[in-house]
């Protein structure tokens, strides 16, 4: 499986948003956002007008990075949302929303989804029992995800829960390191209120 290992810090910087890529790190003050929330490079800070399709590409980006995805398989996410009854772009949100990496995340159990793939791939979570280690399976409501016994005194689960607070869709044990999933979450739900799923909805479109 290929990952992006440049410096991902300018990944933020570049869709000027906070990505939460390096877990703690985001939030404290050595987040290079907080005093350089400008586009990387030597013209960076230089103005530029942005046409229609330069502001479509930059949320289809933006988006795409904030899961941690490549374009292959965004833009599968994409193609399913299409065939579904519901809007688009907020069917492609759920189905991204509902990798076992992202509510690994979104439980609060580690601090970014790159750490939460690593754990998946590295087989230490359970899913209804069974282990699963592909961190694009997609969970269903009614599902229990749990840290595998042998690893819930391993040291990256140590801080479970005091990153941040779980997702309203989510039922989260953190002594147990178990999670359920409550429902499908609906756009209200999703955490990513910066981002405008229809302009990535125009792009692929076109």
């Amino acid at each position: 499986m290929g990952r992006y290992t440049g410096p991902v810090c300018k990944l933020c910087r570049r869709e000027a948003l906070k990505l939460f890529l390096k877990g703690a790190r985001c939030l404290g003050p050595k987040c290079p956002m907080e005093d350089r929330a400008y586009p990387p490079g030597q013209h960076g800070q230089g103005r530029k007008k942005v046409s229609d399709y330069g502001l479509q590409l930059r949320e289809k980006q933006k988006t795409r990075r904030f899961y941690g995805v490549y374009e292959k398989q965004f833009r599968r996410y994409y193609t399913e949302a299409t065939r579904s009854r519901g809007v688009t772009g907020e069917a492609m949100l759920q189905g991204l929303e509902l990798r076992l990496d992202n509510v690994v995340f979104r439980s609060g159990l580690v601090s970014s989804r790159a750490e939460a793939r690593q754990l998946i791939t590295h087989r230490h979570f359970l899913v209804d029992g069974h282990i699963v280690n592909v961190p694009s399976f997609q969970v269903k409501p009614g599902m229990n995800i749990e840290v595998k016994a042998k690893s819930k005194t391993r040291e990256v689960f140590a801080h479970s829960g005091t990153v941040r607070r779980a997702a309203s869709w989510l039922s989260v044990d953190t002594e147990g390191k178990r999670i359920q999933v409550l429902s499908v979450p609906s756009r209200g739900e999703m955490d990513v209120p910066e981002m405008h799923e229809q302009l990535v909805v125009e792009y692929y479109s076109r």
